[in-house]
């Protein structure tokens, strides 16, 4: 059965994931930065402290933990902070607001954080969904129309996606049992939530992948909406080209050896690619590998060009 494209960005959040290393990273901010230029206001998280989306989009900033800060047009990027979003959480619930102050002061917020098993991930995930909803634990902030989250890599990013499940059956009753359901139910309907998988064309990645992917059926009810094979040599040489190349005299033993790995490596991708593509239970798209050492500014835009192009073709 043909598998068709999904609308990626009709949704109020999507959520990436791949093993580390990948280019998990980069394809979340390619997406935000295709998103935002369809003028939809669009912020991009990162989680762990990492900052790096802002450097990648070309837009450095030095802004405090958990701030949310406008790096383009229609475009924000934040660091999720588990301990500054149980404050803020906290701060709707816990009145007046001496008691609230008192639980920062005394460390209760990140002896709780440290204490619960899954409380990191549980906030983290939770953070993302309050980004998107009118209604803002922070009274002055406003919801963006969709929320890019850059998950942590392939089983701290399913541990993640199924925390709110694990509480919202373990406290049964009360606030945070009531803010997990619904967390719940937004990762749960693949229409209002979209799941990314990002991989490289070698037998680990794709190995994790196709796990992701199962796993995510198996505990969330639901698959994958994209999977994103990433950075594929582009080789079009045969055998036959290689032998007469060496042949030729043109170019010295190194160059040769150097053009006869990456052919090698290429021909490895494309039975990576094949497993993939038979494995995967969703529409895939393949992005060339970029011809550079570092990924900038201009590789970001060119990327998230190709990768628009992908989105926008049949599946």
């Amino acid at each position: 059965m043909k598998k068709q494209q999904p609308d990626i960005f009709n949704c109020e959040l999507i959520v990436v994931s791949g093993k580390g290393g990948v280019g998990k990273t980069t394809i979340a901010a390619a997406l935000a930065l295709i998103a935002s230029a369809s003028k939809k206001q669009t912020i991009v998280c990162e989680v762990s402290g990492q900052r790096r989306i802002p450097a990648l989009i070309g837009h450095p900033t030095a802004g405090a933990p958990g701030g949310e800060e406008q790096v383009a047009p229609e475009l924000w990027a934040t660091t999720i902070d588990p301990e500054l979003a149980l404050v803020e959480w906290a701060g709707k619930l816990i009145r007046p607001r001496a008691l609230l102050d008192l639980a920062v002061r005394s460390n209760s917020f990140a002896g709780f954080i440290n204490a619960a098993p899954g409380g990191r991930e549980l906030l983290t995930i939770t953070k993302a969904a309050e980004l998107s909803r009118d209604e803002r634990w922070d009274d002055d902030a406003d919801g963006y129309e969709l929320v890019i989250l850059d998950a942590p890599a392939s089983g701290h990013g399913l541990a993640m996606l199924k925390t709110p499940t694990t509480f919202a059956q373990i406290a049964r009753v009360g606030p945070i049992a009531n803010q997990a359901r619904e967390v719940e139910e937004l990762l749960a309907d693949d229409r209002r939530c979209r799941i990314v998988l990002v991989s490289t064309l070698e037998e680990t990645p794709v190995n994790e992948t196709l796990e992701l992917q199962a796993a995510l059926t198996a505990q969330l009810g639901r698959g994958a909406d994209l999977v994103v094979a990433n950075a594929l040599i582009e080789d079009n040489l045969s055998s036959e080209d290689l032998g007469k190349l060496a042949a030729s005299g043109a170019v010295d033993a190194s160059t040769v050896a150097a053009i006869n790995s990456r052919h090698s490596r290429s021909l490895l991708q494309r039975d990576q690619l094949n497993r993939l593509r038979s494995g995967a239970d969703c529409p895939l798209i393949v992005l060339p590998e970029i011809a550079s050492h570092a990924v900038g500014p201009d590789e970001l835009e060119q990327l998230a060009a190709l990768l628009a192009d992908a989105l926008a073709q049949p599946a």
